[in-house]
């Protein structure tokens, strides 16, 4: 663990664009040293649609995170989302020299970097490429190969495309704010490394992440990410939706969802009424709450609905002893968890990112609509995948071992010749002497 080590993670949402800046403290937990936070004016459905205003409010959230940290912000993580975002399953193998010696990290890495190389649809980009299960000489169902024997070794793999000019437009946004990208990640999986637990990954999870443009989704199970995919849905639409559903101005509708919003409509009181101040000296605007978790309700079905579709086709629908976690800004909302057990019949926990935070100044950021965020920083510390981070290990470990190795085999020569060099300068000292004894 590098105490010294500090990750900038970049969230530009459809929201906001928030910037938080963190490092490791000694117990391995994330301290989190600043944060910086500004409206997303130029961002629409995980996508960038203005440049310039996506670059104003990403320099006045780095300059808030980096005058709050005291830190100097050049690189950061930065998460992608939207509904351009495809992902599929390829199958890949590769032939090795020789069955005698054992299957090394260097071959799972060719088969990885191989999937590359795989043909895709034009104008789109390969952002991850994750391994699932391995076969090693037609011996299915392995986890990690490292250590066997064969001669063919074969991995499905789940590979995840973005559009090309979606990843130039953050690319460009992101350096004209001064900065430069160190990692590109999916924002699910940034998520899902703030709020999940590795006993949720392994017992099989679905995670639900709900933001402002879309919800996105990603399921775990033993450990391995098995499904993601991007709803063009967000807790936007129902501001919309109240917008025009009450008559009402967007700001307005956007305080009554936050503050009187509810789920499920019938725990709202029929009684219950809230006014709202009229437009230029008219009448005060009086809404009943009621109506107003009607029109929630009606849309959040349609999203959670389309979310259960996606667990459906992942196949692992019956797999998920861990249920559902719901984070993101969305899932703020009142009696959504007991919705979504409704509708889906699994078991559900709203996702807060404090799984691995340590003690922070900041209590904000134990919000689940900083959760993407606080993964994006976590991601400069841990692997998306955890055999990645063995492998890593083992790798750094074998490259030690083969630097001492290499010590070792120099040292006897070079004591060899300081030997015969000490000698040499004896003999001549000997033989001065003895010239000058006579």
């Amino acid at each position: 663990m590098d105490n010294g080590k500090i990750v900038v993670g970049l969230d530009i949402g459809t929201t906001k664009i928030c910037a938080i800046v963190g490092r490791q403290n000694e117990y391995g937990k994330l301290e989190v040293l600043g944060m910086g936070k500004a409206e997303s004016e130029g961002v629409i459905k995980g996508i960038v649609t203005n440049i310039d205003k996506t670059v104003f409010a990403i320099e006045k959230a780095v300059k808030e995170a980096s005058d709050m940290s005291g830190i100097d912000i050049g690189v950061v993580n930065v998460g992608i989302a939207g509904q351009h975002i495809r992902s599929s399953i390829h199958h890949g193998s590769i032939t090795r020299s020789s069955q005698e010696d054992e299957v090394s990290i260097e071959d799972v890495n060719r088969l990885t970097e191989d999937m590359y190389r795989i043909v895709i649809p034009p104008g789109s980009e390969i952002i991850h490429v994750m391994p699932q299960d391995y076969t090693v000489d037609y011996e299915e169902g392995i986890k990690d190969p490292v250590g066997m024997s064969g001669v063919k070794l074969e991995a499905d793999f789940h590979i995840i495309t973005a559009q090309t000019s979606a990843i130039n437009n953050i690319n460009k946004c992101v350096r004209r704010a001064g900065l430069e990208i160190q990692d590109l990640i999916l924002e699910p999986l940034a998520s899902s490394i703030a709020v999940l637990s590795e006993e949720e990954k392994e017992a099989g999870v679905c995670l639900i992440d709900i933001g402002g443009g879309t919800t996105d989704i990603a399921i775990f199970h033993d450990s391995i990410i098995r499904h993601t995919a991007v709803i063009p849905f967000g807790g936007n639409i129902l501001t919309t939706d109240i917008q025009h559903g009450l008559m009402v101005m967007a700001k307005q509708a956007e305080q009554l969802k936050t503050r009187f919003g509810k789920a499920i409509a019938e725990e709202a009181s029929p009684n219950e009424i809230v006014s709202i101040p009229g437009i230029r000296n008219r009448t005060a605007k009086e809404i009943s709450v009621k109506n107003l978790s009607n029109i929630i309700q009606a849309r959040m079905e349609e999203v959670i609905e389309m979310a259960h579709t996606e667990i459906i086709n992942s196949g692992y629908e019956n797999r998920l002893a861990g249920g559902i976690v719901i984070t993101g800004g969305g899932s703020q909302l009142n009696s959504l968890k007991q919705l979504v057990e409704y509708m889906t019949g699994m078991d559900a926990r709203i996702g807060y990112p404090n799984e691995h935070l340590g003690k922070s100044k900041l209590e904000v950021v134990k919000s689940p609509m900083y959760a993407t965020a606080v993964g994006l920083v976590l991601s400069g510390f841990r692997s998306l995948d955890e055999r990645d981070a063995r492998y890593a290990q083992a790798k750094e470990i074998q490259n030690q071992k083969s630097v001492k190795v290499k010590k070792e085999k120099q040292n006897p020569a070079s004591d060899f010749f300081a030997n015969i060099l000490n000698k040499t300068k004896g003999l001549l000292i000997d033989d001065l002497s003895d010239k000058n004894e006579y």
